[in-house]
């Protein structure tokens, strides 16, 4: 809601508020006309002493004419801050709280505590700014530290400056000069992210969202909330991130709440926050044994608060307990927090457990949201029971009904809005407006099947819905589509590689990709822009903005100086050393690496050389891989090599179709040539295959075909001579891989080489291996090697065993990863004799037939006899009457000593094509093939 209100006119607004609050502060050590309003004998005042007797402790307390500034801070400006937070989100208070405002103040100056980087190599010296680190005791305990300041405040505030009014000035003032030497010491937002006593309650009201606040997860805006933001000359505004805090609250309340959701720290600022509010306030009446000392306020003007400290700390049933007040305080208020945090704690657990119990659908997750839903509520309206009372109370009565109804109905819309969330529903908002981009960009037609609504007023549901039934929408629409998400989760950090197949599932299910699609578009992905899948690249929504920003304004430095200087092109690394560069660099906190990154995108030719290159020095490893599986001593696993060699081929055939790529983009650009050529010395081989199968002739300039076509200047050799050592380290990578099938195939052929080490690998990291397959290999081998000291052969993998013929299979090859393990899961593996009958002319086909070993004998019944045909290894058997559900017009036989045959019941296919309509779609391609190599033979006869 407030998001939107431009920087320019919530500075002026920070200015008005700032200056008011100060002038409050002011008042305090001077204020020699407002007490006017208070004596007793004024004429029309409110705030005019009566002649009630307050007690404390059993004695009336004795009132003098008082200024107003402590009643004003206490009883209106404390309430305001809680009521903005709960109905309009920390988005409005963080954009006008003046000690945030006032924390900037070295940053506007340009005086900030900066860091010395030398370059060891070029002895250039940098300046960045400083940040607290994230691993640091500050970084890791900055709730407990902040909520300690929230503690020792409410404390001093009974203890020492309720009503006095130097106490509380220097209080105020102490906290101010705290937020600017922070603003000196640290950059960015460090003092409301990591000491402000604020944040917490800020958290508790402002997350995951307040009532009236926007969303910044589906917004169409770049600057969202409360983000740091400047304005340009031009009155555009631009972000001023410097990622002090990940995730950052500024950007993203929700995404920070659900991130936050289940650590330790969450739980014990929610609840112990219930603890301390309701302690602050029970200790009025335990001090003063009566609860009209509270509401009339008369605790925000005593002025002898100080002689107090060492009095009795408690009044109850007419006795005054001695225990001074100093002690009574903090142990009230430290009492009932951890009485608190205890019962939230019980609370919590109890209510999972009887949700476990009744077998409900709620996860855990949600269980605690709502939970920390509740007690927000709760102590929202325990808190206005009291809070800015004693001046509510002044008000006509019927201003106070509304004033109470107003309060419980926004907050019990409050409960409603938030109730509903989930860290699902948000994920899927998050997902659905990142395809909701993807499609805008594909400018896919959709006005006539929305009504006149654009793509932006949809729904979550409603967005996947469209994608299902357009009709221009086809598969490889979506596949891209798809594809754009995943890229840009990937730029902010939203999933990383390993994180992006669970957290997208759900996006998958809507859409109809499977989980194999997902790896192969990450395998695109790593080869477009390498750096996505670096995990040593630091990459966070916050790193992500910073960075935009920082390039932004480079940008415009850059505009401005083209401008200047009259001239047409300019080159960024002319300007590296220019003081307003430095400048910038230390404002974002930009590194040597990510300026080379980021001048390196100016150019997009630049860009797209150093992706080809970095692109072709990773071929080398992908043929040296390919050349160590090609070894005479692992033929005899020739099955399972076929699999790990014709991942590798994919993989070769990704770089080298994105370097032609490259190409084409550069035409006859003066880096072409060179690249050209590295392409064709590094795999020849696969550059002559796509170059003929993909007709790049029109697509290249003459001079650049030409040398990729030419034969390179050394033969290619293959050394066979490997050692089982030199193999070793190929087959641990082809380990890590993505792909269950090309992990458990590696980890297979470790045990042959070196069964040793595929132990040790297996009790040490065989944790880490999520698929079932890798699991249910590694089981088997470490069962094997407790029986026997020979290497296990394949046959004792069924699983795997039953995945390998069916990737090698004619029927069966290059399907998904996923399907292939289904089917394998489905499959019996049968052994027939020499002259046993597989299939007999007549018999219904319910199962699926692949011959994996041996040979067999089909036996076809022409009108001019028995025409015999023999089948091999990989074929499968009457697979068209299999679909069909039709009879056997051949009989089958064993013509080995040992025929094996993998048979797949025909309900579990069909049960597969149902679920799976890419599996249909691949079956339906190559019956087709099947179909048209058939009718071309019959036409030969």
């Amino acid at each position: 809601m407030f998001a939107q209100l431009s920087e320019r006119r919530m500075h002026w607004i920070r200015w008005i508020l700032t200056g008011g609050w100060l002038l409050i502060i002011a008042s305090l050590f001077y204020d020699p006309w407002t007490s006017a309003l208070t004596t007793a004998d004024h004429p029309w005042s409110p705030l005019r002493l009566s002649n009630q007797c307050i007690e404390v402790q059993g004695e009336c307390l004795a009132e003098q004419p008082y200024a107003l500034g402590t009643t004003l801070f206490w009883g209106a400006i404390v309430p305001a801050a809680i009521f903005i937070l709960l109905v309009f989100g920390h988005e409005l208070w963080r954009r006008i709280c003046p000690l945030s405002f006032l924390s900037q103040i070295p940053r506007a100056l340009g005086w900030q505590r900066q860091f010395k980087r030398e370059n060891k190599k070029t002895g250039k010296v940098r300046y960045e700014l400083a940040k607290v680190d994230r691993n640091s005791w500050l970084g890791r305990n900055y709730a407990y530290v902040q909520f300690s300041w929230l503690f020792i405040g409410l404390c001093g505030r009974i203890l020492f400056f309720n009503g006095d009014r130097l106490m509380l000035g220097g209080w105020l003032l102490f906290t101010v000069a705290m937020a600017i030497t922070v603003g000196y010491l640290y950059g960015g937002k460090s003092w409301c992210q990591y000491f402000c006593p604020m944040a917490p309650v800020q958290s508790i009201y402002g997350e995951p969202g307040g009532l009236l606040a926007s969303k910044a997860h589906t917004s169409e805006e770049l600057i969202t909330q409360s983000m740091c933001r400047t304005v340009l000359p031009d009155g555009k505004e631009q972000s001023a991130c410097v990622a002090c805090q990940n995730p950052c609250i500024d950007i993203d309340a929700e995404r920070t709440y659900w991130n936050s959701l289940n650590q330790p720290e969450t739980a014990f600022l929610r609840y112990g926050y219930v603890g301390l509010v309701i302690g602050y306030f029970v200790y009025y009446y335990l001090y003063a044994g009566n609860w009209n000392y509270y509401f009339s306020g008369v605790w925000s003007r005593q002025t002898d608060q100080l002689n107090s400290l060492l009095s009795p700390g408690f009044y109850l049933f007419d006795q005054a307990i001695n225990i001074p007040k100093i002690v009574a305080v903090p142990l009230v208020l430290g009492a009932c927090t951890a009485i608190a945090y205890g019962a939230g704690r019980w609370l919590e657990k109890r209510i999972k457990a009887h949700n476990r119990q009744q077998q409900n659908s709620l996860n855990i997750d949600i269980i605690r949201h709502r939970i920390f839903t509740v007690c927000t509520f709760a102590i929202f309206n325990f808190f206005f029971i009291f809070a800015g009372r004693p001046l509510i109370q002044l008000l006509p009565l019927a201003v106070q009904y509304l004033y109470d109804i107003g309060l419980v109905t926004l907050s019990t819309l409050w409960l409603y809005k938030t109730w509903r969330r989930s860290a699902d529903l948000y994920s899927r908002e998050n997902l659905a407006n990142r395809f909701r981009k993807q499609l805008e960009k594909l400018q896919v037609n959709v006005s006539q099947f929305l009504e006149g609504r654009t793509l932006s007023d949809l729904n979550t549901h409603e967005v996947y819905v469209l994608a299902k039934v357009l009709p221009g929408f086809t598969r490889e629409k979506r596949h891209q589509a798809y594809k754009g998400v995943v890229r840009e989760a990937l730029e902010e950090g939203y999933v990383n590689y390993s994180s992006s197949l669970e957290v997208l599932q759900q996006m998958r299910q809507e859409l109809g990709i499977t989980d194999d699609e997902h790896r192969l578009v990450l395998e695109e992905l790593g080869i477009e822009d390498p750096a996505l899948l670096n995990p040593d690249r630091q990459r966070t929504l916050e790193n992500q903005i910073r960075l935009t920003g920082y390039r932004k304004s480079l940008e415009r430095l850059l505009l401005l100086q083209q401008k200047q200087a009259s001239f047409n092109t300019f080159e960024p690394t002319s300007l590296q050393d220019s003081a307003a560069i430095r400048s910038l660099r230390r404002q974002y906190s930009i590194t040597p690496q990510e300026e080379e990154w980021i001048l390196s995108g100016f150019s997009d030719e630049t860009s797209s050389i150093k992706k080809a290159e970095f692109l072709l020095a990773q071929l080398p490893e992908l043929i040296d891989c390919y050349r160590a599986l090609n070894q005479p001593i692992l033929q005899e696993h020739k099955a399972v090599l076929t699999l790990l060699q014709e991942n590798i081929s994919h993989k070769k055939e990704l770089i080298v179709r994105s370097v032609l790529q490259t190409l084409e983009q550069l035409q006859s650009a003066p880096a072409s040539l060179p690249l050209a050529q590295s392409l064709q010395q590094a795999s020849p081989t696969v550059l002559s295959e796509l170059l003929e199968q993909e007709h790049w002739d029109d697509r290249l300039p003459a001079e650049i075909r030409q040398c990729l076509t030419e034969p390179g200047e050394k033969p290619l050799s293959c050394s066979l001579e490997l050692s089982p050592e030199t193999i070793l380290p190929y087959l641990e990578v082809l380990l890590q891989d993505q792909n269950p099938m090309v992990q458990a195939a590696a980890l297979y052929m470790l045990t042959q080489l070196a069964p040793q080490r595929s132990q040790t690998i297996g009790i040490n990291y065989g944790h880490q291996f999520n698929s079932h397959l890798v699991q249910y290999t590694l089981d088997h081998f470490l069962a094997w090697q407790s029986t026997s000291t020979k290497n296990p052969p394949l046959t004792e993998f069924p699983d795997l065993e039953k995945v390998v013929y069916l990737f090698n299979s004619d029927f069966f090859h290059r399907m998904q990863s996923e399907t292939l393990i289904a089917l394998a899961e489905r499959a019996e593996v049968r052994t027939y004799n020499k002259g046993d009958v597989i299939t007999e002319a007549g018999d219904t086909c319910r199962e699926l037939l692949l011959l994996i070993e041996g040979d067999a004998n089909v036996h076809y019944q022409t009108e001019t006899g028995v025409r015999i045909e023999q089948l091999h290894p990989g074929q499968t058997l009457d697979e068209l009457e299999v679909l069909a559900h039709s009879k056997s017009e051949n009989t089958i036989i064993a013509d080995s000593r040992s025929t094996r045959i993998l048979a797949i019941s025909v309900d579990q296919f069909d049960d597969l094509l149902d679920h799976d309509p890419d599996f249909a779609r691949r079956v339906l391609e190559l019956e087709s093939r099947q179909l048209q190599r058939f009718v071309r033979s019959v036409q030969v006869f």
